[in-house]
C-alpha cells in the first residue's frame, strides 16, 4: 500500500524514528511531461526543500509520464498558467490514483501588468503539487520581456516571441545572460509550492532564533 508523504509528516511529532523509517524508500513524484528541465528542476525543488526540514537527504524520483501537448505559445496569463498546470496535474492522478505520493506540473507563460505608459509582460514558471492532504501553487522569479522585443506585437505574435532554446537554457536564460535557467527556475517555483503545502506542518531545521 502507497503511505503518503503528508500522512506520515502528521504523525512526525509522534514518533519521530518512525517517521524517518517509513521514509527511507524515498518520494515518487508523478511528473507532466518529458521535458528534462522540467523533470530536473521539480527533482531538484523537492531535494532542496526537504534537505532543509529532514536531518538526512531522501530519495527523490521523478518519473514523466506523456501528456497532450498544446499549441505552441504560452499562456497569456498567470491565471492561465496556472490553470493549464493544475489540469494537468489533476489528470495525472485521476489517471494514476495512489500509485505516486505526489503529482506535479510546471508551465511557463506570460503575465501582462498594466501601468502609467503602457502594459508591461512578465514570464514566470508555475508549480502545481498535488499531495493527499491537499494541492499548493508556487512560481519563480518574474522576468519582464524587454519592450523593443514586442513593441507592435498583437498577443497571437507574442506568446511566440520570447527568445531562447532548451539547448541554450531557455527563455530565462536568454534574458538573463545565463544567470537564471529553466531548471532553477523550476526548482524555485517547486520549492515554493512544497513551502506552502507543508507550511506549519513540516518545520526547518534551521529557523533563526532572535
Amino acid at each position: 500500500m502507497t503511505v503518503s508523504l503528508c500522512g506520515l509528516v502528521m504523525t512526525m511529532s509522534k514518533n519521530p524514528k518512525d517517521f524517518w523509517r517509513d521514509l527511507q524508500s524515498g518520494i515518487e513524484v508523478a511528473a507532466a511531461g518529458p521535458n528534462p528541465d522540467k523533470l530536473l528542476g521539480l527533482r531538484d525543488g523537492f531535494v532542496q526543500y526537504l534537505r532543509h526540514r529532514l536531518p538526512r537527504v531522501v530519495p527523490v524520483a521523478v518519473v514523466p509520464h506523456e501528456i497532450r501537448d498544446r499549441l505552441l505559445g504560452l499562456p497569456l496569463s498567470d491565471e492561465a498558467t496556472i490553470g493549464l498546470a493544475r489540469e494537468r496535474a489533476l489528470a495525472l492522478r485521476s489517471q494514476l490514483g495512489d500509485a505516486y505520493h505526489f503529482y506535479a506540473a510546471t508551465e511557463s507563460g506570460l503575465d501582462g501588468v498594466q501601468v502609467e505608459g503602457g502594459e508591461l509582460f512578465f514570464v514566470r514558471y508555475w508549480t502545481v503539487i498535488l499531495g493527499a492532504d491537499g494541492e499548493a501553487v508556487g512560481s519563480s522569479t518574474a522576468v519582464q520581456l524587454p519592450p523593443r522585443l514586442i513593441e507592435g506585437l498583437d498577443s497571437e505574435d507574442l506568446t511566440l516571441a520570447v527568445p531562447g532554446t532548451r539547448r541554450g537554457g531557455g527563455m530565462l536564460s536568454s534574458l538573463t545572460g545565463g544567470f537564471e535557467t529553466g531548471r532553477r527556475a523550476v526548482a524555485a517555483a517547486t520549492f515554493n509550492a512544497l513551502s506552502t503545502l507543508f507550511y506549519g506542518v513540516l518545520e526547518s531545521r534551521t529557523d533563526v532564533r532572535g
